[in-house]
């Protein structure tokens, strides 16, 4: 039977879980809720970026990404650091829609799956 890694585990979710090859990220919302959509992003992209590497892939290997964001109309500038920080022809799969998120500050919630 194949190993499941599961990264901080709580009573609600991991940080992320590992399976096959396969790496699986949870829901991450920006650390700083008091910046703008475009802030809000970089942060969750750069969060994005060290779990990732912590389990030894990176964006290049992005498969699949949700995003939630709260106000549709702020699409257009989370694109704005969304779409340079993927690279080259790398775009993974991908639904953006809008949502009522957790708390009220948070623009952005995005949940990505990549392999190794």
């Amino acid at each position: 039977m194949a190993k499941i890694i599961r990264t901080e585990p709580g009573a609600i979710l991991s940080k992320a879980v590992e399976y096959h090859g396969f790496v699986y990220l949870p829901g991450i919302t920006a650390r700083d809720t008091g910046k703008d959509i475009r802030g809000q992003t970089a942060d969750v992209l750069e969060q994005i970026d060290a779990m990732l590497e912590h389990h030894g892939t990176d964006k290049t290997r992005l498969l699949q990404a949700l995003i939630w964001v709260k106000h549709i109309n702020d699409r257009p500038a989370m694109n704005e650091v969304w779409t340079p920080w993927l690279p080259g022809n790398g775009a993974p799969v991908r639904a953006c829609v809008q949502a009522e998120l957790a708390h009220p500050a948070v623009l952005v919630e995005i949940m990505v799956t990549a392999c190794k």
